[in-house]
């Protein structure tokens, strides 16, 4: 079996999209149940609270573009002693389809953005990225 993970394998997806057939093993990552959800329409496999930023990181990032670069480094280094974890989650990825689910509003700059970089990546985790 290859080592590499097909792309198509980690999806992202937010918490208030319904979930589908296709979405595969659905993890909450974040620290916060997403507000106004109810566990059975989330629908998710496991809540991964180890994986979200902490909340002193999330607070300071507070989704502001300015500081994605920044951002990515420290949650890297927040990850960092979770490498198990990662490595658990990218052989179930080499498997088939995993949705990391997340209910930032902003698309382009959360951790499930971030997250699916680090697990897509062939090394382990550089926090000078």
């Amino acid at each position: 079996m290859s080592t590499k993970i097909p792309a198509s394998h980690i999806r992202i997806k937010r918490a208030y999209d319904p979930p589908s057939d296709d979405d595969g093993v659905r993890l909450l990552i974040d620290r916060l149940w997403p507000r106004g959800i109810k566990k059975e329409s989330l629908a998710v496999d496991q809540w991964a609270k180890e994986l979200a930023p902490s909340t002193a990181l999330r607070q300071w990032f507070g989704h502001d573009p300015a500081r994605w670069q920044e951002f990515r480094q420290r949650y890297a280094a927040e990850l960092r002693p979770h490498a198990e974890l990662l490595d658990t989650l990218r052989t179930l990825a080499r498997k088939g389809p995993v949705t990391l689910v997340y209910g930032a509003h902003d698309e382009a700059h959360n951790n499930a953005v971030a997250l699916r970089e680090f697990l897509l990546a062939t090394e382990a985790i550089d926090v000078n990225r």
